[in-house]
């Protein structure tokens, strides 16, 4: 089979030393979700690239992040601006493409720099997820330009400075960008052996605050009233659902509070993930979370705060994407490419873009592994080969007029 549209692919190809080059730079800026500063140097030199396909940028202020402090008590912090770029708005068929520029890597991790471990791996903060999946958007919407299809398509251009801490603050941009595009497009990256995610868990961040009474714990202990203990138990009852409810998981991470071993602590904190397999595992677990904290406030002398939700409900493939899918199939056999699938117990900003009704794929980023520690690593090569993925998806796209017809 002759390789489709070669005048594209080869120019992909012309631009592999540049995409390392690019992975490079922009990997070595730190750019930890909380790290505002890393975070505008990245954008501006996104905006400047993006621009450069003839993309109209705007800078967009997001609301501060917002979580239950060490002391109890809800704070707020300042996060980075987002990057929203669009070409041919009017044009008949409208496509949103997305992935982030925060890593989880925060500006004092010792993880800052990227080495090359061989000639085809290259190992760093960010390299592959998804830093990785930014130089293959840039590449495949470069390639688009080149072609006079590319009149069909207006793109849409979203990225995001959270994903890592949940995307709370970006949400409503995820949220109005599915209401007017068709096909969504997600970039980040694909699994060590080439395999793109087709369905994710739910996930969701929680908070609780357990209070009691501080007493002398010589003198006056049997005042006191425990709110490490009943923490404790709370984590206990909390680890429980995970024998209880199927196709539920419950990871409490973090419980803080204490002090001074002579005071009855009055403040401890529980902090916990839930993932979800079906959507109506929220409720399940709502129900049962309620009735812990119920059980709980009949201690006497305790009473609890709950903060938190399930951000991200599960992706489950609807006939929509699962028609996106077979494009990327046959596209990937057009390139020689084989595409493969498989599931993920990890949520990304493509289960809430379903959630609002956008048909989507995300993880037509690089090939890399070891994600979220200072092992991750992409395969170099896999750049270009994800990058003429795209464009092929796109031109396809393009040619139906909407529908993803193979």
């Amino acid at each position: 089979m002759s390789a489709p549209h070669p005048e594209i692919l080869q120019w992909i190809d012309a631009q592999s030393a540049a995409m390392t080059e690019r992975l490079i730079e922009w990997a070595n800026i730190n750019t930890g979700s909380m790290n505002v500063a890393g975070l505008d140097r990245l954008r501006a030199i996104l905006r400047r690239e993006f621009e450069s396909i003839g993309g109209t940028a705007t800078e967009i202020e997001l609301a501060p992040l917002e979580w239950m402090d060490g002391r109890g008590e809800i704070t707020r912090a300042p996060v980075g601006k987002a990057l929203s770029v669009v070409k041919r708005p009017q044009a008949p068929l409208r496509i949103f493409l997305c992935i982030h520029m925060d890593t989880v890597y925060k500006k004092d991790h010792p993880f800052q720099t990227c080495t090359r471990i061989d000639a085809d791996t290259l190992q760093g903060p960010g390299v592959a997820d998804a830093k990785g999946g930014i130089v293959v958007m840039l590449a495949a919407l470069g390639a688009l330009e080149q072609y006079p299809l590319a009149s069909r398509i207006g793109w849409e251009v979203l990225l995001n400075p959270d994903e890592e801490i949940g995307s709370q603050s970006s949400a409503p941009l995820l949220l109005a960008a599915a209401g007017r595009n068709r096909w969504g497009l997600l970039f980040e990256p694909a699994t060590a052996d080439g395999a793109l995610i087709d369905r994710r868990k739910g996930s969701g961040g929680f908070t609780i605050v357990v209070r009691g009474r501080s007493a002398h714990a010589g003198r006056d202990f049997a005042q006191g009233r425990n709110a490490v203990v009943a923490a404790s138990r709370l984590a206990l009852a909390l680890h429980d659902l995970n024998a209880e409810l199927d196709g539920v998981t419950v990871n409490v991470g973090k419980i803080e509070g204490g002090g001074p071993a002579n005071v009855v602590p009055d403040l401890a904190i529980v902090r916990f993930n839930v993932r979800t397999t079906e959507p109506a595992d929220a409720g399940r677990v709502a129900q049962r979370i309620a009735q812990l904290l119920e059980e709980a406030n009949k201690q006497d002398g305790i009473t609890t705060q709950f903060h938190g939700g399930l951000h991200s409900p599960p992706k489950i493939p609807d006939a929509r994407c699962r028609e996106l899918m077979a494009l990327i199939d046959a596209c990937g056999n057009e390139l020689n490419l084989p595409i493969h699938w498989k599931p993920s117990g990890g949520a990304c900003d493509g289960n809430k873009l379903l959630a609002a009704g956008l048909p989507n794929v995300d993880t037509l980023g690089p090939c890399g592994g070891n994600l979220h520690s200072p092992r991750e690593f992409v395969r170099l090569s896999s750049l270009a080969e994800r990058a003429k993925l795209a464009a092929l998806v796109l031109l396809k796209l393009a040619a139906g007029g909407g529908e993803a017809k193979v």
